[in-house]
């Protein structure tokens, strides 16, 4: 943050995961303005006496009818004498950053990815965090393992799976679990329906939990009743894939080479057309960020970036495999903070 503030005299936060990474509060709604004098809050009645106690080494203020957001900030910008202020292009739409620009006396920097990349490094007490809500994910796989049978529909198994993720002390989700069954596991992002499950089905289960303003991500895929030969096959050559990007995880590599290593898994074994997304992701505030592991990967790898490991093979109309751990970069390796079991389990 304080290089930042070398370069420009003010900085705008407008997502909530710079706001909460910057400021330590986990307020909703509102737009933080950091300076190198002076460090301000601004947020409407709703989330006004909350942002006062989270916050309390920032000056809150509230904005309202009579003092909207950019009567605030055009005050203070003035009072700070801040002349360029860094913002994040991602966050604001067209519309907002044009009435933004036109009340706001000063230069609009870009440092979107700045801002960011302060968050991609974890530190100890993040991944302590992350471990925690991996933990409530793995403890959820034990008991929906128990949960699957023949004849329930795929949105029945997503709400139980759902029911035991915040049963186990999840705050929220990561994202809408992905919960598909038979040919729909051919879909990577597929989305829960009405098909009844069946044996001889794969089901595949792709959630994760958000726990003190971190996420999990998991990704486990099942039989049930029985699994024809082609169906281990495919997942044997997952698993294997998956295994050669964990060996080839370590601080001081890229991420397009972790991918590779992983990649060239599935190509060797005939199924590289059907492998179409990348091997991995970051993860932290937000359940896809960067760096990630994936072909134009060009991010140099550091210790304690934290990213998930999750090849897969979808063939159309047939069925598809993922399997998804979350690992932390080390120097001489990766720590695995995922512990469910990977063996091909048929329930």
């Amino acid at each position: 943050m304080k290089n930042l503030l070398e370069k420009v005299d003010g900085l705008l936060l407008n997502s909530w995961q710079n706001r909460f990474y910057c400021t330590g509060g986990d307020i909703s709604e509102g737009i933080a303005l950091i300076t190198k004098n002076d460090s301000i809050y601004y947020t409407d009645s709703r989330y006004l006496e909350a942002a006062q106690n989270c916050l309390p080494n920032m000056t809150v203020k509230l904005v309202d009818r009579q003092n909207p957001y950019t009567k605030r900030l055009a005050e203070d910008l003035e009072r700070l004498q801040v002349k360029t202020l860094g913002y994040e292009e991602d966050q604001l739409t067209v519309a907002e950053f044009d009435v933004y620009r036109k009340a706001l006396p000063a230069r609009w920097i870009p440092m979107q990815k700045q801002l960011d990349s302060l968050r991609w490094v974890k530190q100890p007490w993040e991944l302590d965090r992350i471990r925690k809500a991996q933990a409530i994910t793995d403890l959820a796989f034990s008991q929906i393992l128990e949960r699957i049978r023949p004849g329930m529909t795929e949105k029945q198994l997503q709400a139980e799976l759902i029911y035991c993720l915040y049963k186990n002390g999840a705050d929220g989700l990561s994202f809408d679990p992905i919960v598909v069954s038979g040919p729909n596991t051919s879909l990577p992002h597929g989305v829960a329906t009405d098909r009844v499950i069946r044996e001889g089905d794969f089901v595949t289960m792709d959630f994760g939990v958000r726990l003190n303003g971190y996420c999990s991500d998991m990704t486990r895929t099942v039989a049930v009743g029985f699994a024809t030969e082609e169906m281990k096959k495919v997942y044997a050559t997952v698993l294997q894939a998956q295994l050669a990007g964990i060996a080839a995880t370590r601080a001081g590599v890229k991420g397009r080479e972790v991918d590779a290593a992983a990649r060239q898994v599935i190509t060797d074994a005939g199924y590289g057309e059907y492998f179409g997304h990348g091997y991995g992701h970051g993860i932290g505030l937000m359940v896809h960020e960067s760096p990630s592991c994936n072909p134009s990967g060009d991010t140099l790898m550091a210790e304690n970036m934290v990213a998930s490991a999750e090849p897969g093979i979808y063939l159309p109309g047939k069925f598809g495999v993922r399997i998804e751990d979350l690992v932390v970069f080390k120097e001489n390796g990766c720590e695995n903070l995922t512990h469910s079991p990977k063996n091909f389990i048929i329930i």
